[in-house]
């Protein structure tokens, strides 16, 4: 179960360019930046569902010709 400031926590890592997150007394080190991409997704749909708000998906489409 993530909480709010380990979410934040992930997020300012991805904004500073760092792949090593400290959690208390727990550290991570991420081995690719889209693996701390998953993580932060992992972590956002564990605080929405924890938190009682409904994780919105959007689905968009996009066509040049037909349709």
């Amino acid at each position: 179960m993530y909480t709010d400031q380990q979410l934040q926590a992930l997020r300012d890592a991805l904004a500073n360019g760092v792949r090593r997150v400290k959690f208390g007394d727990r550290e991570i080190e991420y081995r690719t930046v889209d693996e701390l991409k998953q993580a932060i997704a992992a972590a956002e749909a564990d605080v929405a569902k924890n938190s009682g708000t409904p994780m919105i998906r959007q689905i968009r489409i996009s066509t040049e010709k037909g349709f």
